[in-house]
């Protein structure tokens, strides 16, 4: 901090929202060794309790990287919007030089020879990374615990989960640990802990960002990496650093990424959201989450759009189906040769032996159905576009429940019947590649946050980062309800 300027306090400084602090460090009101400094004291506070940023780099080392920042920016290069900006990469994506475990006693030492696609683009923006944020093991189950590093709790109240697989990037933004983070979402692992944790995670569209560099670049089209932050204007800018065409990922989109740093607002009225619910009484749901996302869709009353319920012409049971032959086939396909080795098939979770469990014994014919149906609920899903201009759904059946189990068992009267079934709610909308945002929709009775889906039509991305904006200005729940406990006194 220059003489000049008032020094604000180490709060003061993480507070700030990701832009704020971008233009703060970019304009030298505040330097990146403050900015490291601030964090990493922060960080030493809150995160014994949470858990959420692990395999931390030495401090003295992050103040040395600060220092070069700081000389880039006295000598007139400035990086790019993370420049100087501490970043904990989610440990599912590689990242030079640093562990990247999967969660997983079987990697938990493998450190990573190469940067993917989104660290090598962080990295350019200049961020500094500061450790990992943690993940279940290899991503499964939307419940963020492992034998490596152990479970990341939520920043409102440490007795339940964050969600998963990104808890550990959503319980380190409410928590102020990171300004933005880096997601990745299969089964709504952006999404739902998102929700939980009462902070933005987008699900961009199919190729938005591209994922790699990997083995096989042609059939991974349900899984993606995304960001998340405190606002969807953090969101924006951070996917204009994660987006853009990859010559190495043949099926990514070649839209200029720097939409995404262009002001959010936009007339929103007359806009048709239709609200999808419980899938006409498909999904089940813990009461109070339904009510409360209903509430929550007033604010998208406020700015003048137009809300109905809407039942869904598809039947669930199957797009479940449709669900669990991808899923089988692109994690079976994954990890089969790794559970080839006993040795390591006795170090993973039962989650893991089942889904490659599920992949022996399917036929090509089978999974060319599944593909099929999958067309099929895409055509349904354009459909649906025609009479709305967006969608609406819970981003997860419950409130965020007990750290200490694995996952939920049961939802009002029925039993879950698989790892991820409790999460239903999320899966149409991966298998339909369109952007999806999950929001905060406000907290429950017993003062647990829940998130709400907005989803627009494919390529849609900008609109819903928009919409996402305009339902933000009308009611911000973070700034209303951040996890304050967690640093008073």
């Amino acid at each position: 901090m220059h003489a000049a300027a008032a020094q604000p306090a180490l709060n003061d400084i993480v507070a700030l929202s990701a832009q704020a602090l971008s233009d703060a460090i970019r304009q030298r009101h505040v330097s990146c060794r403050e900015v490291m400094a601030a964090y990493l004291t922060h960080i030493d506070r809150v995160n014994p309790a949470v858990n959420a940023i692990v395999a931390r780099r030495d401090s003295d080392a992050l103040l040395r990287e600060a220092d070069v920042r700081d000389a880039e920016l006295a000598a007139g290069q400035w990086r790019g919007w993370l420049h100087g900006m501490p970043q904990a990469p989610k440990d599912l994506t590689a990242v030079r030089g640093m562990v990247t475990s999967m969660g997983s006693l079987v990697f938990k030492d493998q450190v990573t020879a190469h940067d993917s696609i989104i660290a090598e683009r962080m990295r350019a923006a200049g961020a500094i990374f500061i450790g990992r944020s943690n993940v279940p093991e290899f991503g499964l189950g939307s419940h963020t615990y492992n034998k490596v590093y152990g479970i990341t709790r939520n920043p409102y109240d440490l007795t339940r989960s964050a969600g998963g697989s990104s808890g550990g990037a959503a319980a380190a933004l409410a928590a102020r640990m990171l300004p933005v983070a880096d997601g990745s979402d299969f089964g709504g692992s952006l999404r739902n802990p998102a929700g939980f944790c009462n902070v933005y995670g987008f699900r961009p569209s199919a190729g938005r960002v591209p994922y790699g560099p990997a083995p096989e670049v042609f059939l991974k089209q349900l899984a993606y990496e995304g960001p998340m932050g405190r606002s969807p204007r953090d969101v924006a800018l951070m996917l204009s650093v994660l987006a853009g065409h990859d010559r190495r990922v043949p099926l990514s989109l070649t839209g200029d990424p720097a939409q995404f740093a262009q002001p959010l607002d936009a007339d929103l009225r007359g806009k048709r959201i239709g609200w999808l619910g419980d899938w006409g009484g498909h999904l089940p749901m813990e009461p109070g989450v339904l009510a409360l996302c209903e509430a929550a869709l007033e604010n998208l009353r406020t700015v003048g759009c137009e809300v109905d319920a809407h039942r869904v012409p598809f039947d669930g049971e199957r797009l479940w189906r449709i669900w669990l032959v991808h899923r089988h086939l692109m994690v079976g396909g994954q990890f089969q040769a790794l559970l080839q080795d006993p040795a390591k098939r006795a170090l993973v979770k039962p989650a893991l032996v089942w889904e490659v469990e599920g992949l022996s014994g399917m036929t090509a014919q089978q999974v060319y159905q599944a593909s099929t149906e999958r067309s099929a609920w895409y055509q349904t899903v354009l459909a649906m576009f025609e009479e709305f201009d967006y969608l609406a759904v819970p981003t997860a059946q419950v409130f965020p429940f007990d750290a200490e189990l694995d996952w939920p068992k049961r939802i009002a009267d029925r039993d879950m019947d698989t790892y991820h079934r409790w999460m239903e709610v999320v899966t149409p909308w991966t298998l339909s590649g369109c952007p999806v945002i999950s929001v905060p929709a406000g907290f429950g009775q017993a003062g647990l946050p829940a998130g709400l889906q907005l989803i627009g039509p494919p390529q849609g991305d900008l609109d819903v980062l928009r919409l996402a904006h305009a339902y933000g200005q009308a009611r911000d729940w973070v700034s209303a309800r951040p996890p304050t406990a967690l640093w008073a006194g």
